[in-house]
């Protein structure tokens, strides 16, 4: 590899890293698709995009963020990209996804006239990046219009979040036989695409393999908080129905 040489959009949005051929090999000639690469490059281009992609991202959040912050790589599936990885970031004691980022897909490239070249993107959720900065607990905040929060980003003013009452949360639980390609990211997106916004946080609570078929089960546990109302518990009842039937069928998954 003679040169690699990083390109930003002027408005700062995305990168495109460019990778020069000489002397490594870029492209294979097996067309194999592997979950480390894609099927025109080879393994060793690909890992030196993805540890120079890792790099630059973990600069930049260490940049925003601060040196010494908790960070950890997760896989991930993103449209176009491949391989693809979330960046998450500690927050709170948990864990908060900050971005994802993944190699482009070869033929977005091809289109773009940059057919003997290798790029990759990302993404970084502004909600979360602030959540993290500013030390706001709860995303679901910055949709609201509660004047209580709104009146602490004033006048141009950015300022640590000081936190005020809520109502109490509702936890239900739902279980259910994975199947080999379960994603938990499609359980997430499936119970707040039902739910909508009164979905505070969805957890894996327990894990269990029955002894005789080798079934893996999962439990999840989901909390229900309104912004501006206590939930009876017919509500949280008709909700969860509603949550539970649309995992049956979405996901394909036998539910206990």
């Amino acid at each position: 590899m003679k040169a690699i040489v990083a390109l930003r959009s002027s408005d700062m949005s995305d990168f495109l890293l460019i990778l020069v051929q000489e002397p490594m090999e870029i492209f294979d000639k097996s067309k194999t698709k592997t979950p480390e690469k894609q099927a025109v490059y080879t393994l060793e281009a690909m890992k030196l995009v993805e540890f120079n992609l890792k790099q630059m991202l973990v600069r930049i959040v260490e940049h925003l963020c601060g040196e010494g912050v908790g960070m950890r790589w997760v896989d991930a599936y993103f449209p176009f990209t491949h391989p693809s990885w979330e960046l998450e970031v500690q927050f709170e004691g948990e864990w908060l996804e900050l971005l994802g980022c993944g190699v482009m897909e070869h033929n977005i490239l091809v289109n773009g006239g940059a057919e003997h070249k290798i790029g990759w993107a990302f993404g970084i959720g502004l909600e979360r990046l602030a959540m993290k900065l500013f030390n706001i607990p709860d995303i679901r905040l910055f949709w609201s219009e509660d004047p209580r929060f709104l009146s602490q980003f004033e006048e141009n003013t950015i300022s640590e979040f000081k936190s005020f009452s809520k109502y109490p949360p509702t936890y239900k639980d739902v279980a259910f036989w994975v199947p080999e390609d379960f994603s938990p990211n499609n359980l997430f997106d499936v119970v707040r695409g039902s739910a909508g916004d009164i979905v505070e946080k969805v957890e894996l609570k327990d894990k269990f393999t029955h002894p005789k078929t080798q079934q893996e089960s999962h439990c999840y546990r989901i909390t229900y908080r309104s912004m501006d109302k206590t939930f009876t518990d017919a509500e949280i009842n008709s909700i969860q129905d509603k949550v539970r039937k649309e995992v049956q069928e979405t996901l394909q998954v036998e539910l206990r």
